[in-house]
């Protein structure tokens, strides 16, 4: 991503029991809100130039994206 672009990223649930599974439950957090940042919707925004790992979580589920950020042209 380049300084200034967003990134919706969508979650789904696709277990064969999908009942308990309401994903508007995920919480998302930044390790560096510096670098990037994540919003209640889930959209990750480049902040300036390095590396954060964005954290999805959900019940005992966990997962993570490594979000690499460079100088806009």
């Amino acid at each position: 991503m380049k300084i200034g672009d967003t990134k919706a990223i969508t979650v789904t649930a696709d277990p064969t029991d999908a009942t308990d599974f309401d994903v508007t439950k995920v919480t998302s957090a930044s390790s560096d809100d510096k670098i990037a940042t994540v919003s209640a919707d889930r959209t990750i925004t480049a902040v300036a130039v390095g590396s954060a790992t964005i954290t999805y979580t959900f019940n005992a589920f966990t997962a993570t994206v490594v979000v690499t950020v460079t100088a806009a042209e």
